[in-house]
């Protein structure tokens, strides 16, 4: 897959991931009564997993190992990086924007998401969903390649 179009179905899954997380810190502020922090962290978990979800099935699916225990371990990877970042970086960015703009709670989190998203696209392509990679000899070869 080229790195444009896996950048397009990205930033497809981050647009969904976005909605996720904006109802659900909506839900969790106007609905339960939640502080702003508190509701943030809890919505952005809700969209990490969302986002885990189609990026395994989707932007990243020629990279995945089969089987649950490469799932598991992509997903433990994934909620240590992207979903650590996604966490502190909301948390941060949220309690700067909502004590220094005079912006809605919902404004302050579609910015924060915007600082963090293109962080999480490199965590995520470098880190989280690597190419399957055996090794033969001395020669490193794909799975994929592997099947050719």
């Amino acid at each position: 897959m080229t790195s444009i179009r896996r950048w397009l179905i990205f930033n497809a899954v981050g647009a969904l991931g976005f909605l996720v997380q904006l109802a659900a810190l909506r839900l969790l502020i106007e609905t339960w009564g939640l502080g702003y922090l508190a509701a943030t962290a809890i919505a952005v978990e809700a969209a990490v997993i969302h986002n885990f979800i189609w990026h395994e099935h989707w932007t990243w699916a020629d990279r995945g190992n089969p089987g649950r225990a490469g799932a598991a371990r992509r997903f433990l990877r994934f909620h240590l990086t992207n979903g650590a970042f996604s966490i502190a970086g909301n948390l941060v960015c949220m309690r700067i924007f909502m004590s220094t703009l005079p912006v809605n709670y919902l404004v302050a989190n579609v910015l924060a998401i915007a600082v963090c998203s293109i962080v999480n696209y490199v965590l995520s392509d470098r880190l989280v969903f690597q190419p399957a990679v055996q090794k033969r000899g001395t020669t490193r070869i794909s799975s994929r390649e592997e099947e050719l």
